[in-house]
């Protein structure tokens, strides 16, 4: 099964050390394996004696096509001496400890090393991610808060747990994640290009909904994927990312704060709080031009009326009111979806707007148009945004979205 959320292009050959610790939530992580091996990532896997108890370690050795190390390694006569706890954590580009039982997050803390995963997780110096998961009570346990942030003051990125019903019947914090949201964390752990840390990012996506009455409204057919790929790739990169999304079943990226709107209005206003302070803003949604002029409170009934007339008013233009309001240095970009004459509009677009890129696309085309999975674009500037190079941009959504930033970043990094 691959996983629901696309792996980025970089992501392929990287190197995954996944330690699997004692709670019910470890009978998540063969799909978890699934997901990684899917990107084209190589994973490593440690076991804990109570772990073995809860997931075969015959069945992650088959998904990940290597063995599972257990504690018996650390100093067995067959596999102590290739050090294991010394050489899997050499090997890392990562380490993932999912699930991180309150346990292994008081080792962590205290850098235990009397277990094979407590050992590794001493000796690895490429980033450690854990993901607790654990009954509600020993989440909020005093202990458990001080051995989180005492494991976050050494350096591990400790993931809080989700909230929702537990295995033992309790409700509330301490569910293990799920796969995409940890393969999220993971990529973001593992990505290459760092250019926006500490930089905020206002990325709009999805359509509007522009109701005619309590149950009809005008609206066009975008999924919001491409807006979720530039979010999801952003904070990948170490923004500070604030999604500002229409209706759309896509799930969200972790990490990011996603504001939810409906109509094109509350989408401006969405816009207009959130502008301030952000390095880049990207207005990725498809916006209802128009709205109904004559909303009714009432459902609008057929029988005996005969056609129907619609007056309709225009919607303010997002992008030409966070023109007229942008602060010096930040960067606006548009998108475009076109029929005809995609560069002549595209380059109207960045003109009429007050842009300073367009990323512009036919949506007539097979692979480029509305709630499809792969994109081709081209990205025009405004005079006096850097040297053009307008070739196309294919691939998925995914991918485009790493060009893009690739360019934006290029030109905010001067």
């Amino acid at each position: 099964m691959k996983p629901k959320i696309p792996a980025p292009s970089w992501a392929r050959e990287k190197k995954i050390l996944l330690g699997i610790s004692g709670g019910i939530a470890a009978y998540k992580t063969p799909e978890l394996v699934r997901a990684w091996t899917a990107a084209g990532c190589e994973v490593e896997i440690i076991m804990t004696d109570a772990a073995r108890r809860l997931v075969s370690p015959l069945a992650l050795s088959t998904l990940s096509k290597r063995r599972a190390w257990t504690n018996e390694d650390l100093l067995s006569d067959e596999n102590g001496w290739k050090i294991p706890h010394i050489s899997l954590a050499d090997w890392a580009d990562v380490f993932v400890v999912a699930p991180c039982t309150a346990n292994v997050l008081r080792m962590a803390a205290h850098g235990d090393s009397s277990t094979l995963l407590g050992a590794a997780m001493l000796a690895c110096t490429a980033p450690v991610l854990l993901f607790p998961a654990m009954n509600v009570h020993m989440w909020e346990n005093a202990a458990t808060s001080r051995n989180a942030r005492v494991a976050a003051e050494r350096g591990y990125r400790v993931i809080d747990p989700d909230a929702g019903d537990l295995a033992c019947g309790y409700e509330g914090k301490g569910r293990l994640p799920e796969t995409e949201a940890i393969a999220e964390e993971t990529w973001a752990a593992l990505c290459p290009e760092k250019g926006l840390i500490g930089k905020k990012v206002l990325i709009t996506a999805g359509p509007t909904h522009e109701y005619i009455d309590p149950v009809r409204f005008i609206s066009n057919p975008s999924s919001g994927r491409m807006g979720y790929a530039l979010a999801r790739e952003a904070r990948y990169r170490g923004a500070d990312v604030v999604l500002v999304s229409g209706p759309s079943d896509e799930r969200p990226p972790s990490g990011v704060r996603v504001r939810r709107v409906t109509t094109a209005l509350q989408m401006l206003e969405a816009c207009l709080e959130e502008q301030g302070g952000a390095s880049v803003v990207i207005k990725a949604a498809a916006v209802g031009d128009y709205r109904a002029g004559d909303y009714s409170e009432q459902k609008i009934k057929r029988e005996g009326a005969g056609d129907l007339c619609l007056r309709l008013t225009q919607n303010p233009d997002i992008a030409r009111e966070l023109s007229l309001r942008k602060p010096s240095g930040q960067l606006l970009v548009g998108f475009a979806a076109e029929t005809e004459n995609v560069e002549e509009n595209a380059r109207r677009k960045i003109e009429r707007k007050g842009l300073d890129l367009v990323v512009a696309n036919d949506v007539t085309d097979a692979d480029a148009g509305f709630a499809v999975d792969t994109n081709r674009v081209r990205i025009y500037h405004a005079p006096t945004v850097g040297q053009e190079n307008p070739d196309a941009i294919t691939g998925s959504k995914q991918e485009v979205a790493e060009r893009i930033w690739d360019r934006i970043t290029s030109l905010i990094m001067g």
